[in-house]
Formats: structure tokens, C-alpha cells, sequence
């Protein structure tokens, strides 16, 4: 099975291309940059087949060429930039031409191609302010209620995605991917706040106090369950629906992943701060976002998430302890 995915570089795309990888699969890894030293070296022990093309979604040409070269049985389109309010201001049109654009870019080109599965990645920030709210996010019952650029640019695309998919037949679903955390996350210039698990272990790492401006609480998705829940709705056979939420389905907060840390680290300290000017974890939103209802997803695929707090507190440690040594050590030697 051959698998085309941009955005192959980033963080989700790694975990993705891991998950393939790990499965014997071959994989097309396409992105503006090559997957990081790293894990190069990881995905080199896997028994599936890697091969990596550097190019720019927002390239049209370059895509089709790729696609028509490798002519993958299946293609996934990941390839965004996560904007914060600076990028906005700064250039909202590249979130655009990444984010839609370069969605547009590759389907029309897997169209052109033969390419008999697709799968759009979204994100929950389509739902934006519905969010605030209670109620558990819905596929098809909560308005779509975008605040920032990035969540409009990915209701958008998959407007863009599934009119496409009409017009030339293709099968194709779009996945809203909740909040991920996990192996692979890294500053890679395109993803503008890290995850709170993640700034919480680089404080922790860098010796620093923890300030959380509140507990933090949300369906974190492990990333290795985003992974696999990703894959099961590229691979199932029929789909009830074009449009599935791809999420934990139970919630912790991030006080709860404050104190998985510090049975770990004794000397790590962490606290909630009555100022949120002093706090130096940053969240995505001024309140904590409702539940993504999986119901569908459970039911139209099987997916079962495998990682709940404490079985992702403890993976991520181990993977830790293996990769950042090694991370490191190339970051020394200018290979990353």
C-alpha cells in the first residue's frame, strides 16, 4: 500500500508517517522541508518503505508532478500552517495559499492521477466559539463558528475538498483533528503555539517553574491516537458520513499532566497563578473548549483511543529518554 501525504514533515505528519512506516507500508513523505534527522533515523528501523519529496503545496505544478510520478493508492492532505494572532497580521494570505490552497493543490492533482482514497485533515478549530459552550462538539448538529484565521482557512478547505470530491467522484472524508500532543511536536516555524503538555515539559526540562494561568481542562489527543484513528478512517471500507471528528473522547487537565510530571522529576515545580500575566503556559483559547463527540468515529471505524493520561505521560517519557539524547546531539552537529 502506497501512501502520499503532505505535510509529511510536521508534527501530526510525522506520527502519521511513523504509523504507516511501522505497518510496512510505503510512504510518500512530501513537505517544504525534509523530515528532521531524527526521524530519519527512527523511521530507517521500520519495516515499510520511505521516500521523501521536498516541495511546496502552494506549488501546483510540483504536486501534480510528484503524484504522477509515485501514483500513490491513497493520498492525505495535512499540510497547514497553525496561525496565531502575530502571523495574521503579519501574512494572512500564506495561511490561505497553504492551508486551502495547497489542499486544492494536491486533490485536484490525486484526481488527475487515479488516486482511489483521500483523506482531508481539518481541525477543531473550525467549531471556534461554538466551543465555549457545554455541549459536546457534533459533525453535523454545532454551527461552525471560527475566531481565527487558521479555523476559517480549514473550513474552507474542506468546503473546498469535499466540492472537489463531488465534482470528480472521488472518495474522499475529512477529519477534524482535536487538540494533539505527543512525539514529534517541535518548533518547525509553521505551528505557532506548542502544545501546554509540551511547554510544560520544556519548562520542566529547563528547570523552570510551571505558571498556569488555570487547570486547563480539554480532550487532549495523544498523537500516536491520532494517528491510528486517522488511518482507520483512511482504511475502512464504507463511511456513514463525509465528515468525522477525530478526538480522545474523555478529558484531564493540564495540572493533572503538571502532576504526572513531577512524580517523574522531584524537583519540578509547577503551580496555578492568580495573574495570568504570570503565567508561561499559553493555551489556545481564554476558556477551555468543549468535548469533539467521537461517537461516529467509534462507530463507523472501531477506533478506540489506547492512550489515556497515564499511559501517554508514560510513552512520551519514554520517547523522550530515547530521542532527545540523540536530538540534541544533532542539533549540535547543525543537522537539525
Amino acid at each position: 500500500m502506497t501512501t502520499l501525504i503532505t505535510g509529511a514533515s510536521g508534527f501530526v505528519g510525522l506520527a502519521l508517517v511513523e504509523h504507516f512506516l511501522a505497518a510496512g507500508h510505503t510512504v510518500i513523505a512530501c513537505d517544504i522541508a525534509r523530515p528532521r534527522a531524527t526521524a530519519l533515523e527512527s523511521f530507517s528501523r521500520l519495516p515499510g518503505r520511505l521516500v521523501v519529496e521536498v516541495l511546496d503545496v502552494r506549488d501546483g505544478a510540483r504536486v501534480r508532478e510528484v503524484v504522477q510520478r509515485h501514483v500513490p493508492q491513497r493520498m492525505v492532505t495535512l499540510a497547514a500552517i497553525t496561525a496565531d494572532a502575530r502571523r495574521e497580521r503579519a501574512s494572512p494570505t500564506s495561511i490561505f495559499d497553504v492551508n486551502v490552497n495547497g489542499a486544492i493543490h494536491a486533490i485536484a492533482a490525486g484526481a488527475e492521477c487515479g488516486v482511489s482514497r483521500f483523506l482531508h485533515v481539518s481541525s477543531g478549530s473550525v467549531y471556534g466559539a461554538s466551543g465555549a459552550g457545554q455541549e459536546p462538539l457534533h459533525e453535523t448538529r454545532t454551527p461552525l463558528l471560527p475566531e481565527g484565521l487558521y479555523g476559517i482557512s480549514k473550513q474552507a478547505a474542506e468546503a473546498a475538498a469535499l466540492r472537489l470530491a463531488g465534482l470528480h467522484g472521488l472518495d474522499l472524508t475529512v477529519g477534524r483533528l482535536g487538540t494533539c500532543f505527543g512525539p514529534w511536536e517541535a518548533d518547525t516555524g509553521v505551528r505557532d503555539t506548542l502544545s501546554a503538555p509540551l511547554q510544560v515539559l520544556e519548562h520542566a526540562r529547563q528547570g523552570m517553574q510551571v505558571r498556569l494561568p488555570r487547570a486547563g481542562r480539554r480532550d487532549w489527543l495523544y498523537v500516536r491516537d491520532a494517528a491510528a484513528a486517522l488511518d482507520a478512517l483512511l482504511s475502512a471500507r464504507t463511511l456513514a458520513q463525509p465528515i468525522y471528528n477525530v478526538a480522545a473522547g474523555f478529558e484531564w487537565t493540564i495540572a493533572d499532566w503538571c502532576e504526572q510530571v513531577a512524580r517523574r522529576n522531584p524537583q519540578f515545580s509547577w503551580a496555578l497563578t492568580p495573574d495570568p500575566a504570570d503565567a508561561n503556559v499559553s493555551y489556545y483559547a481564554p476558556y477551555d473548549r468543549a468535548s469533539m463527540c467521537i461517537e461516529a468515529l467509534r462507530r463507523d471505524t472501531g477506533f478506540t483511543p489506547r492512550f489515556d493520561l497515564s499511559a501517554a505521560a508514560e510513552d512520551f517519557h519514554s520517547w523522550q529518554a530515547a530521542c532527545l539524547p540523540t536530538r540534541r546531539q544533532n542539533q549540535e552537529n547543525g543537522l537539525e
